[in-house]
């Protein structure tokens, strides 16, 4: 069959740019989208390769990073300046080779390619530059296996790579920003077992976020740095202070919390710093502050942004002169701590309102982790949930063992204002009120059903609340047996004939059950 080369002078490659940049465009990882690039150029322009080198930040030399080829690729580096693709990216020239056999300096090990290949392909190579740099940089290259063409068709082919080259230069960049962060995170010893190793006890983290939020922890744990954390209420700001302090070399020494909210102005300099006897009116003896009890140890602060200024003043003097002294004393006192903040509030509002002092900003900010809320990490709500049931099924001798599909669709659409805090109470009351095996609708607070979702809505009548309990029970057993509606039958112990009249009168799609037992069971088998 005789190979017809697309013409990049027609109009046709236009459709082919357009295509490249809606890959990009897509909510997926970067390496995905290239890929999918290089798959859509090598199809709509009938390439027979298509791959890019990417150059390594750490040992300057250009990787195979990304291909679209009909051969296993090896893993290939290259040197600045040695082959066509080291001298593409030494020069920033684009170069296109007619033939490859006709060039000595080409490198056919990268794709095993045969000699009896390398007589009927040709190769284009251009630069990837990033622009966006003070200086135009050359960050990789993206290059192609062509059949034999002439060398004007060659020339128009290579324009339009370069255009291509063009666009996606910026995912590029980041893709190169993350190999790097990656190197950095593997020279920390933070990757492998490290970064990715699992959560802390009593820390779920299913989601990407809240993956990102551990690998944050664990990479300013080991330093004495202060750690401020921000995010919600209720998002599980002290759990994180407790990983950090647990990975830190203080774990063995004591982690002291306060919420500095929680007491009046007048109390919380005491608190921290102590008193000594006969400072005040009811100081009867002499007290230590927490500063003192955490010495070598973690302060943990929640709540930072309701100190009153003269606290601050104090607390800023304890960090960087390590030094405190008791209310009603000259005396100072030599501390060592290691501190952690928390606040669900804009300090940025705080400081332009002259309610929070600036330096102190600054040195409780040395590395901010941002919690999201639990609506912006819907991944973590069923883990969570889970997570919780167990527990509190353990606590109070219960036989419940999993949440309803019903229940479950409930608590995912909810929006959690109060974030892991109200889910943890949600579990608890469910946990309580549960006679069964099973958390259903109705064992969830009124806060997350509505008359559509629930049976216990206020605008359901008797039988209308029946039916919808009938149907929760009837949809929990057809998942559980796959779509067997004689298994169903048998577990909810009823006939066959009730089972079936009750499928068609809610109108449920069995096949539905069938069809998600087998993907489970192709899961597993792989």
């Amino acid at each position: 069959m005789a190979y017809t080369q697309q013409d990049p002078s027609d109009l046709s490659y236009l459709v082919t740019l357009k295509m490249v940049q809606e890959t990009l465009k897509r909510d997926a990882p970067l390496e995905e989208s290239l890929n999918a690039l290089l798959k859509i150029l090598a199809q709509d322009m009938e390439y027979v390769r298509a791959f890019m080198v990417i150059m390594d930040p750490k040992t300057e030399n250009l990787k195979l990073s990304l291909t679209y080829s009909p051969a296993q690729a090896d893993d290939v580096t290259y040197s600045p300046g040695r082959g066509i693709i080291g001298r593409v990216f030494d020069s920033g020239e684009s170069i296109t080779v007619t033939r490859m056999s006709d060039d000595s300096e080409f490198l056919n090990k990268a794709f095993g390619r045969s000699e009896e290949e390398l007589k009927k392909l040709g190769f284009i190579c251009v630069p990837v530059v990033n622009r966006r740099s003070e200086e135009e940089e050359v960050i990789g290259a993206l290059s192609v296996d062509v059949p034999l063409i002439p060398a004007d068709d060659m020339a128009a082919h290579c324009q339009f790579l370069e255009v291509v080259a063009g666009i996606i230069a910026g995912h590029v960049a980041q893709l190169q920003e993350e190999m790097a962060t990656q190197n950095h995170l593997l020279s920390q010893g933070m990757m492998a077992g490290g970064m990715d190793a699992a959560p802390p006890k009593d820390f779920v983290a299913a989601s990407k976020a809240m993956r990102l939020v551990l690998r944050q922890s664990r990479q300013v744990a080991p330093s004495r740095a202060t750690a401020l954390l921000r995010g919600e209420s209720g998002t599980g700001k002290e759990l994180l202070a407790e990983a950090i302090h647990s990975s830190s070399p203080r774990a063995d020494k004591p982690l002291i919390k306060l919420n500095c909210a929680a007491l009046p102005s007048e109390l919380i300099e005491s608190e921290l710093f102590g008193h000594q006897k006969g400072a005040f009116t009811g100081a009867f003896q002499t007290k230590r502050g927490l500063f003192e009890v955490a010495d070598q140890g973690t302060l943990f602060l929640d709540e930072i942004g309701e100190l009153s200024m003269d606290a601050q003043a104090k607390v800023l003097r304890a960090i960087q002169e390590k030094e405190i002294q008791r209310v009603g004393s000259e005396q100072t006192i030599t501390v060592d701590v290691r501190l952690i903040c928390a606040t669900h509030q804009p300090l940025e509002e705080l400081l332009e309102s002259g309610r929070f002092r600036e330096d102190l900003y600054y040195r409780i900010n040395v590395f901010p982790i941002f919690i999201p809320s639990l609506k912006e990490r819907r991944e973590d709500i069923l883990p969570l949930a889970e997570y919780f049931l167990a527990d509190f099924a353990d606590e109070y001798g219960k036989e419940v063992k999993r949440i309803s599909t019903p229940a479950i669709e409930l608590l995912v659409m909810y929006h959690w204002p109060g974030n892991v805090r109200e889910l943890k109470n949600c579990m608890e009351r469910a946990v309580l009120l549960c006679e069964e095996a099973v958390i259903r609708t109705y064992h969830l607070p009124p806060t997350l059903q509505s008359a559509e979702s629930s049976a216990t809505g206020t605008n359901l009548s008797f039988g209308e609340a029946v039916a919808k309990f009938e149907q929760e029970l009837l949809v929990d057993s057809l998942k559980k047996t796959g779509g067997n509606m004689l298994q169903s039958a048998r577990d909810l112990r009823v006939s066959y004939r009730i089972v079936n009249y009750k499928v068609k009168k809610y109108n449920i799609d069995v096949k539905k059950f069938s069809q998600s037992k087998k993907k489970s069971k192709k899961r597993l088998e792989v």
